[in-house]
């Protein structure tokens, strides 16, 4: 709290002269109507009525702890500032832990009080802080009730490491898919699944969340559906709980019905949520509050690797309800979302034109005749590769799709998918499985004291590099499943055209090698033969 000078500021000459201050704050106020905070205004009130002081101004901080010193209360803050300026002599408050809960906090109204002559009045009786019995009196309260919030802490976190433990679903806000108890909500299950389907086959994140919203263009994930977002429907739920609960109860105890949120777009932010969320896994998660910031290498982008609960044996606890995405794909989506060119926000998965980072330049150097090969970059309408080529993308899009639905329209896939190698992708599961044991384990036995860092961090490079390997070649066969919802439809042509961005990139991906040659100058009719195309062998 800020020190003013003691002579800036004299103190009246008459009690009644006193300018007072209130104080006003719950920790919870679920209802959010205010109730609380009117009953302790109302007796703060009727105190300084009673001793004649003058209310300048009453702060209030509904819904925050005092507990908890990260914590940010506006009116508090603003409170410390005018009293700093000479704003006020006194403070009221309903008690002393509405004021703080904190000891340094405490400590400073303290000193103001000792300096300055700050005169402190609760509801339940008069905190003189001038005197050393009234600053015993107001350190004991402060400490009892330090110690009871965090004897609450602590059993609230032994329930919750309970109901982990024993695979229960955790409390709180039911995430998309789960009712509270963890019963499977079918329509938005299919919507998760959908979602981690969409960004498996390359959807961005953003896309997706466009697709959730009811937005449609090129772009839109198929198969992702429109829906309310998850903070109204949640509200919705709740308000149809009370209104039921209310038909039960007298007037003066029934639950108020809050206001519901407007049904906007859905942020990428949740749908990122979605993606990290080990409970779709089967995993039960929870994260302890004295958890190290270096325990998952200090990223907080990996935090969520730390939120799948261990057991003895290092293997993670399966939760008590039905997964929804399977534990392979989950940890593929994982590996996808940690890429470090991704997460750069450079590249990655967020591509708004076909041929963005999948075809190739063809530009030859001179002096080695090597051919460039990098992916083309997309800018104004254009592909580039730099100092090699610009090529309009329309008519090589357009071109590109020709040729792709024209192959499509030639033969017949569904015999070569017949080949996938099902029994390879269960061996790759079963042995990503066993590494990530490994890991498990040597990260149970660093926690146990029983091996030092450099053999965990031996042990974590040689698994996750044999894991990484494994996730690729699996990514791999995997692609075959979006390639083979157009190659085994009716028409695979037609599937290929009305396909999303993803798929279509994934299918020609698939099938050939998209490489663009420098374009003459001078010509303006778009020349086929400057558009290589390498048809794989199938």
């Amino acid at each position: 709290m800020p020190k003013p000078s003691t002579h800036a500021h004299p103190s009246p000459t008459h009690k009644h002269d006193i300018r007072v201050a209130i104080y006003l704050r719950v920790s919870l106020d679920p209802e959010l109507d205010g109730l609380t905070i009117d009953r302790h205004r109302e007796a703060c009130l009727q105190i300084a009525q009673q001793r004649k002081w003058t209310v300048v101004e009453t702060y209030v901080d509904q819904s925050i702890s005092a507990t908890d010193k990260s914590k940010v209360r506006p009116s508090y803050d603003r409170m410390v500032q005018d009293y700093a300026s000479g704003a006020f002599e006194a403070i009221i408050c309903w008690d002393l832990d509405r004021l703080t809960r904190q000891p340094r906090q405490l400590e400073d109204w303290i000193e103001a009080a000792e300096e300055r002559g700050l005169l402190l009045v609760t509801a339940n009786g008069e905190a003189d802080l001038s005197t050393d019995g009234g600053r015993m009196y107001a350190r004991i309260k402060a400490a009892v009730a330090r110690a009871e919030v965090e004897r609450k802490g602590a059993r609230q976190s032994a329930g919750q490491a309970q109901r982990a433990a024993q695979g229960r679903a955790p409390k709180g806000m039911r995430p998309l898919g789960y009712t509270t108890s963890g019963s499977v909500i079918a329509h938005e299950a299919a919507a998760v699944k959908a979602i981690y389907e969409a960004f498996a086959r390359g959807c961005s994140i953003r896309s997706i969340a466009a697709a959730l919203s009811g937005e449609q263009d090129d772009s839109t994930p198929a198969g992702v559906p429109a829906l309310p977002r998850h903070d109204r429907t949640v509200a919705l739920e709740r308000n149809e709980r009370r209104v039921t609960e209310n038909r039960s109860l007298p007037p003066q105890k029934q639950k108020r019905i809050r206001d519901v949120p407007a049904d906007r777009a859905w942020p990428p932010s949740t749908v990122l949520g979605i993606l990290r969320n080990p409970r779709y896994a089967g995993y039960s998660t929870y994260t302890p509050k004295d958890l190290p910031a270096s325990h998952d290498g200090g990223s907080k982008r990996r935090s969520w690797r730390a939120s799948i609960l261990m057991d003895d044996a290092g293997s993670p606890v399966l939760g008590q309800w039905e997964a929804l995405i399977a534990e392979g794909p989950w940890w593929d989506v994982q590996n996808k979302l940690d890429d470090p060119e991704r997460i750069t926000n450079r590249v990655g998965t967020d591509r708004k034109h076909l041929g963005a980072g999948l075809y190739r330049c063809g530009h030859i150097n001179p002096n080695t005749q090597e051919e460039c090969g990098l992916p083309v970059r997309t800018h104004s309408g254009r592909y580039r590769c730099a100092g090699h080529i610009v090529r309009s993308l329309i008519p090589v899009d357009r071109f590109v799709v020709h040729a792709i639905m024209h192959k499509l329209s030639m033969r017949e896939f569904s015999d070569i998918l017949a080949q996938e190698e099902t029994p390879r992708l269960q061996a790759i599961s079963a042995t990503i499985d066993q590494h990530r044991g490994r890991l498990a384990r040597a990260q149970h036995d660093y926690d146990s004291e029983l091996i030092e860092a450099r053999d965990l961090k031996r042990i974590r490079t040689r698994e996750e590099n044999a894991i990484a390997a494994l996730a690729a070649e699996r990514s791999q066969l995997q692609a075959r499943n979006s390639v083979g919802s157009v190659l085994n439809a009716p028409d695979p042509s037609q599937a290929f055209a009305g396909a999303d961005l993803a798929t279509r990139r994934q299918v020609i991906d698939w099938l050939t090698t998209v490489t663009l040659l420098p374009y003459p100058r001078g010509r303006k009719a778009f020349d086929e033969s400057t558009v290589r195309l390498d048809w794989r062998s199938v």
